[in-house]
C-alpha cells in the first residue's frame, strides 16, 4: 500500500518503512507525528484519489531525528562590474519514518481490471 501526502508545499509518494526528508515539522526524535494531507492512496486493488485531499484518511510516522540538510551555495555575480556574492544556506529538516497508512481503503478505477477478473 502506497500514499501520495503533502507537506512543507511538496509532495511525497510513501509506503510503510519508508525514511523521507521533510521540511522542518515540530517534534523532537522519537515522538510520533499524523500527516493528514493524504492526496492519493493506492494497493494491488486500486487507486482511490482525493478532491483534493481524502478524508479520514492519515499517515502516522516516527521522527528519526531533527537536521540541517547539505549547504548550497549561493553565489551572484555581474559582469564587468566588480559585483560578486557568495552566501551559503542550511535548510532544517525532519527525517520521518512510515509507520502506517490509513484510512479510505482503495477502490478499482480501472475497467480493464474488472474485465479481466471477469474472464
Amino acid at each position: 500500500m502506497f500514499a501520495v501526502v503533502k507537506t512543507g508545499g511538496k509532495q511525497y509518494r510513501v509506503a510503510e518503512g519508508d525514511v523521507i526528508k521533510v521540511e522542518k515539522l515540530a517534534g523532537d526524535a522519537g515522538s510520533t507525528i499524523t500527516l493528514d494531507e493524504v492526496l492519493m492512496v493506492g494497493d494491488d486493488k486500486g487507486v482511490k484519489v482525493g478532491e483534493p485531499t481524502l478524508k479520514g484518511a492519515n499517515v502516522t510516522a516516527t521522527v528519526l531525528e531533527q537536521k540541517k540538510d547539505k549547504k548550497i551555495i549561493v553565489f551572484k555575480k555581474k559582469r564587468r562590474q566588480n559585483y560578486r556574492r557568495k552566501r551559503g544556506h542550511r535548510q532544517e529538516i525532519t527525517v520521518l519514518r512510515i509507520t502506517g497508512i490509513a484510512g479510505a481503503a482503495a477502490k478499482k478505477t480501472a475497467k480493464k481490471t474488472e474485465e479481466a477478473a471477469a474472464e
